[in-house]
């Protein structure tokens, strides 16, 4: 419309502009909730087809008032290229919903479904109702976020913020497993069990106390891979998400918590980061999945080319995110994948990437840095990204060597060198996921106690991983070195190490030594039935501890047997471990008001 006339409208509806989109912000809570609620019984309880179509016809309904909405926001909208930029997701499916409406409706097909066929996929009614389904999920996330809080409005610490946000995810992943379509069977899954499933993915760990094979429906594996890939994302990238699909940005304030998660070197706007840690993050496990689909080989028994393509996601998202769920009964021990070398190899590339994290990976990867480093050779790495790769690499190698000297003779005796150079390279890697080739129960005691360490010190910051971390294993490596030389400051790489980043490394393994001998005392008082069980001991519990505080899933083979109150201590020991001792401290710490004071030195013997 001319400009006059434009103002004009404009003018005459400003005063009703809010008061409308207030209405609709309000129908869309209420809509939305009823759309999930929806989908939730559609997908969770058997249902006649009848149920089904009445439940679709809410879904339609609901198609038909976001289909307004964004209409109407439109026309109230002054800048209309700025709104159609800032919320081309919401647009794009709109349109693609709208077309397989108008088309369905005057011409008796769907435009998507016969794309498809064009290009020679047949997909059923149920897939393309999923995929449409998909569409109103992502629909309703974005209009859901548009009315949340914006993070700077916040008041709570930002760490408050981080955990409640996991533990939302934990408990929604709980509720979901308990529906019945979610398992085999015709009974409930136990709520205990269902909250330790849906922690054990969520901090991917990775330990079971159900076969995840045989005891979940296709469903209730489409859930965990969700929960697996969500709480692989990181809390801080997962903190983050709703300001980012809010279009509302990050203050000073949450910058600071920020830094645990990066460094200060690499800092960049947290919106730009978490857009580079969804796309790199799908980009590797999607490779990863198509690798793994060529390496299956004959021997696997799938149902079908379906069930093939969504194990060969399920495994990728699982190894990349450190998570150690299978879709198989003893894992990547099953007597059809165990010696399956290439599965082993893509698995532990996965795993290794994923444990590496994303800082490291960018600085490495990203077409930028190899273009950088090749026009500027004599340019090194970055700091971080030298002390993730190196002390990876020789956590792997040294770990590697010990297993292949020490099980040789036992858990791989049947192997030929190259087979046993390839188990012992997966199972040091996979400290901190929980894939295991072998029965760890063979496995022995020194490989034990050299398994404990690999999976105390985990993978490096900013990674899917748990543990203490690479990064603060180097500081205190760096530190000790320092001390016997003599030396004030401690350096490695040619980099001197502050003082606070000393003391921040003391403290997380202060907390995290302290995090275990809790759970493993915890553990001996409630576990006293598997520690009475012919040939169990403590270093049992111990492992089983050490694992999930490190949120690896690698155990003894006690998981299903823990108490009610054991299966607890765990679980609260793969939410601390997972979300981080710092994180947990800064929660529950005081903010000091000034840190612009003077003490008189105190000097005693130490050691």
């Amino acid at each position: 419309m001319p400009s006059s006339n434009k103002e004009k409208f404009y003018l005459s509806i400003y005063e009703s502009k809010e008061r409308i989109l207030l209405i609709f912000r309000t129908l869309t809570f209420f809509i939305s909730v009823s759309l999930i609620g929806t989908l939730v019984y559609y997908h969770g309880f058997p249902i006649s087809l009848s149920t089904k179509e009445e439940l679709l016809a809410i879904v339609k309904v609901g198609f038909v008032f976001f289909i307004i909405k964004i209409l109407v926001r439109y026309v109230l909208e002054y800048e209309r290229s700025r709104f159609l930029k800032e919320n081309w997701l919401e647009v794009l499916f709109m349109l693609l919903l709208l077309s397989d409406g108008i088309t369905d409706l005057f011409f008796g097909f769907t435009l998507e479904k016969e794309l498809f066929k064009s290009m020679g996929w047949l997909i059923a009614d149920s897939y393309y109702a999923l995929l449409i389904q998909v569409y109103f999920l992502i629909i309703v996330a974005l209009e859901v976020s548009r009315t949340s809080f914006s993070i700077e409005k916040v008041k709570f610490n930002p760490a408050h913020v981080f955990i409640l946000s996991f533990i939302v995810i934990v408990i929604t992943g709980t509720f979901l497993l308990l529906l019945p379509e979610m398992t085999v069977g015709n009974e409930a899954m136990p709520f205990i069990d269902a909250l330790f499933t849906s922690t054990s993915a969520t901090c991917v760990t990775g330990l079971i106390v159900v076969d995840t094979a045989t005891y979940f429906t296709f469903k209730g594996h489409f859930i965990l891979m969700v929960l697996i890939k969500l709480g692989g994302l990181n809390i801080i990238a997962f903190g983050t998400i709703y300001a980012l699909l809010s279009n509302f940005g990050i203050g000073l304030k949450q910058h600071s918590v920020l830094e645990d998660f990066i460094n200060k070197d690499t800092m960049m706007s947290a919106t730009g980061m978490l857009k580079k840690i969804i796309i790199w993050s799908f980009m590797i496990e999607f490779v990863g999945a198509l690798l793994i689909y060529l390496s299956w080989g004959d021997a696997v028994p799938f149902t079908g080319e379906g069930n093939k393509i969504f194990s060969s996601l399920f495994h990728s998202f699982s190894a990349f995110n450190s998570a150690g769920f299978t879709l198989f009964t003893d894992g990547l021990y099953n007597e059809h994948l165990k010696s399956n070398y290439m599965i082993h190899v893509m698995v532990t590339i996965l795993v290794f990437f994923g444990a590496l994290g994303f800082i490291a990976i960018f600085n490495i990867f990203s077409f930028t840095k190899i273009r950088e480093r090749v026009e500027l050779p004599w340019k090194q790495i970055d700091f971080s990204t030298k002390i993730a790769l190196y002390f990876s690499a020789g956590l792997v190698a040294i770990g590697a060597l010990v297993f292949f000297f020490l099980e040789s003779d036992n858990t791989m005796s049947d192997k030929n060198v190259v087979e046993s150079i390839v188990t012992s390279i997966f199972q040091s890697t996979t400290r901190t996921s929980g894939f295991s080739t072998v029965n760890i129960q063979d496995v022995g005691m020194p490989m034990i106690i050299m398994f404990l360490f690999l999976m105390f010190v985990g993978a490096s910051s900013s990674s899917t991983g748990g543990g203490l971390k690479t990064s603060t294993f180097a500081f205190l490596y760096a530190s000790v070195i320092a001390t016997i030389r003599g030396r004030k400051k401690a350096e490695i790489f040619n980099h001197a190490i502050p003082s606070e980043l000393r003391n921040k490394a003391i403290a997380i393994l202060m907390f995290f030594i302290l995090g275990n001998l809790i759970g493993i005392f915890l553990l001996s008082i409630t576990e006293t039935a598997i520690l009475a069980e012919d040939g169990r001991t403590l270093l049992d519990l111990i492992f089983e501890e050490v694992s999930a505080f490190g949120t690896v899933g690698l155990s003894m083979g006690i998981t299903a047997s823990l108490s009610v109150y054991g299966k607890v201590i765990i679980m609260i020991s793969m939410l601390v471990g997972r979300l981080g001792t710092l994180t947990i401290a800064y929660a529950i710490g005081k903010s000091v008001i000034s840190s612009d004071y003077h003490l008189p030195e105190g000097n005693i013997v130490v050691g």
